[in-house]
């Protein structure tokens, strides 16, 4: 059994402490029915990556879920630096990640109902950050597909991932990264990633829609494909467009963006490059180290 880093610094309901030490009742209903939603926070050296961008989702997720955010933007700023900048102090790392979370809260009794006097337990914590490993980010990922078997509400942040858990163990099981999902024969995202595919040199993604979480990223990749000239473009895409690609993309905030080279355990693309990075990857990824650091706060 893990046990909890003792030093993570986290924030529960006004209280800053220890991780090891926050306790919440198990009538929470963040417990009971994973009725709550969340937010991962990149920081780079000290500064918060895409704030807004990250705040607007989380309010977008608690209001389809009608919870009422139980502070300002301002307040999630404060506690986001404090606890990076603590855990920065603590671990010596100087990039982290801050999670967020706010459930419905305690209940008087277990109810599927939505009870209205309520008062959200809110939950912050910061740890160092652990992205993709160079030699990883060289030779790219494998993933393998599967069955889009998730609810239908992708586009909330929920802490309810049991259909992401089961979706990340099928890769998991095939020593592979990510398990790419498909619904009705066309692609929807990854277990825990947003999921593109290049082709004649253009970046195409799954279009907007109440089955797939809006991934910050969605809007950056718009921004740097027009920066760096590259096409830019959300439909539906099939099945056989997938297994067809010149280029498998994901995006996420632990990856970034990250090559797929095999998928299904065949090579992804075409000639020379088939079963390795591609030059559009490889322009977005540098793309993306520039932003990361411009658009931080």
């Amino acid at each position: 059994m893990q046990a909890l880093l003792p030093d993570l610094p986290c924030y529960l309901n006004g209280t800053y402490g220890p991780l090891a030490e926050a306790k919440v009742s198990p009538m929470d209903r963040g417990f009971i029915f994973g009725d709550g939603a969340y937010e991962l926070l990149p920081v780079y050296a000290g500064r918060i990556f895409r704030f807004d961008e990250h705040m607007d989702r989380f309010e977008r997720s608690l209001a389809k879920l009608r919870i009422i955010s139980p502070l300002l933007r301002a307040q999630w700023l404060e506690i986001a630096r404090r606890l990076a900048e603590e855990a920065r102090s603590k671990s010596g790392a100087e990039d982290q990640w801050v999670y967020l979370q706010v459930t419905r809260g305690v209940a008087a009794q277990r109810n599927h109902v939505m009870p209205e006097d309520c008062t959200p337990t809110v939950f912050a914590y910061s740890a160092p950050a652990r992205w993709v490993a160079e030699s990883e980010r060289h030779q790219g990922a494998a993933c393998v597909t599967a069955r889009d078997f998730r609810w239908e509400r992708g586009d909330i942040k929920s802490i309810s991932l049991l259909g992401n858990v089961l979706a990340r163990q099928i890769s998991a099981d095939q020593d592979a990264l990510e398990t790419i999902l498909l619904r009705d024969g066309f692609l929807t995202e990854a277990s825990a990633s947003n999921v593109w595919i290049v082709k004649e040199d253009a970046l195409l993604g799954p279009p907007k829609s109440e089955q797939v979480l809006e991934g910050i990223r969605v809007e950056l990749l718009h921004e740097l494909c027009e920066e760096c000239g590259i096409g830019y473009n959300l439909r539906p895409i099939s099945e056989a467009e997938l297994f067809a690609a010149d280029e498998i993309i994901l995006s996420s905030a632990t990856k970034e963006v990250l090559a797929v080279t095999t998928l299904d355990k065949e090579p992804v693309g075409h000639g020379a490059l088939r079963g390795k990075p591609g030059p559009v990857y490889a322009r977005l990824y540098e793309a993306y180290q520039r932003a990361k650091h411009l658009q931080s706060i």
